[in-house]
């Protein structure tokens, strides 16, 4: 028994281990990465053109930055798994009337159109990938419309992605483009938009290799330990379930007494308390007569073997007189009904006070039904309802 004791105590042990390590234990985007794909974008573009824009001008943005408030640069891109990448890039912008542009003030407005292409390499290859930073460094050519000067251009920039997921991300680039023909000036284009990446090849890194075999490895050992401890397993669950079976008819059958004795009690308290009656009053009177009081009295008794007991005292008046005034005579009805029962000892807590008036009469003696004394008598009375138990 002890040997067993000692077993179970290791392998408890072990799957403690296995489920704390679990977190770590499950492949990432840093465990792969992707290989090729398709790159689109859409963004805008600033362009600096003045005579020397990595100059003293080149943050200046309000003398020198030339750009459109809506997206004027779209690419398309296709990047190989050996870090290059191909990539076309059509721009638009406007050259703004005191713009500094050839290191001259813009006399008037020009639009601007670029078509450029260009290779550019993944740093992640020489520095390892990240999952969701990706720079680059690019070059390669293009042509640049200014109004109705043309040049073509030699360019080299730099920029970096940023990925969300494995198809959205953010795109950032830093381009100089050096006219190549003589007397040609050099301009600067950033650009910063949304890129969607399709077509997506990816593959496991050295080191995501890596992680998948101790996965498998831990998985292995995972399904060992889970084999050896199932059938001791099943029969504490069963033990258990049997157990919490035989509780619970046991606390159902408890309950369901409990609550067949509240109700007998109940239905006991309402019987006693009905079977009591009410107490009638005289013509126009609010005082109690000697039936009346024996009657509290009796109610007293019982509302103190049962301190729990709330009660709704409601008084009334026949139809006869004015209903202001039958609804202030039900009122002092009331307060004599509930000041002898106070005067019995018990709590004003416990009594609410209730007066209606001439309304809810027990018979058809209402202002335009000609009745006997003893009828109205009927409607002349104070009634008692359980509330709170």
């Amino acid at each position: 028994m002890k040997n067993f004791h000692f077993n179970l105590f290791v392998a408890f042990s072990l799957v403690v281990t296995l489920v704390s390590a679990q977190e770590s234990m499950e492949l990432t985007a840093k465990d792969s990465i992707v290989k090729s794909s398709w790159v689109v974008g859409l963004g805008i573009n600033i362009v600096d053109d003045t005579s020397s824009p990595y100059g003293g001008n080149l943050l200046d943005i309000k003398d020198s930055w030339n750009t459109v408030p809506y997206p004027s640069s779209v690419s398309i891109a296709r990047n190989f798994s050996n870090g290059l990448g191909l990539k076309a890039v059509g721009s638009y912008n406007k050259y703004k009337v005191g713009k500094l542009i050839d290191g001259a003030i813009n006399m008037a407005e020009r639009d601007y159109y670029a078509i450029d292409g260009m290779v550019s390499y993944d740093l992640n290859k020489l520095f390892g990938e990240t999952g969701w930073f990706d720079p680059f460094l690019q070059a390669g050519a293009g042509y640049s419309s200014i109004g109705d000067i043309g040049r073509t251009t030699g360019n080299a920039g730099f920029g970096f992605n940023t990925w969300f997921s494995d198809t959205w991300g953010l795109n950032f680039n830093t381009m100089g483009k050096w006219g190549l023909e003589e007397g040609s000036t050099k301009q600067v284009q950033h650009s910063a938009g949304v890129v969607y990446r399709f077509g997506v090849e990816k593959a496991l890194s050295k080191k995501g290799m890596e992680h998948l075999a101790s996965i498998e490895a831990m998985k292995k050992e995972q399904q060992r330990v889970q084999d050896s401890t199932d059938a001791a397993d099943r029969a504490k669950e069963l033990a258990k379930r049997m157990a919490e079976e035989q509780e619970a008819a046991r606390l159902a059958a408890a309950e369901k007494t409990r609550i067949e004795a509240e109700n007998k009690r109940r239905a006991q308290i309402e019987n006693d308390i009905k079977n009591l009656g009410k107490i009638y009053f005289a013509f126009n009177s609010s005082t109690l007569n000697t039936e009346s009081k024996a009657t509290l009295t009796q109610l007293a008794t019982l509302m103190d073997a049962t301190p729990s007991i709330t009660l709704e005292v409601a008084s009334y008046t026949d139809s006869r007189g004015p209903a202001n005034y039958n609804l202030g005579l039900s009122e002092r009805r009331v307060k004599s009904t509930i000041d002898y029962l106070l005067g019995q000892g018990l709590s004003s807590e416990r009594l609410i006070p209730k007066a209606y008036g001439e309304t809810n009469l027990v018979n058809e003696c209402d202002d335009n039904t000609p009745c006997s004394a003893a009828k109205h008598r009927l409607n002349r009375r104070s009634e008692f309802l359980v509330i709170r138990f």
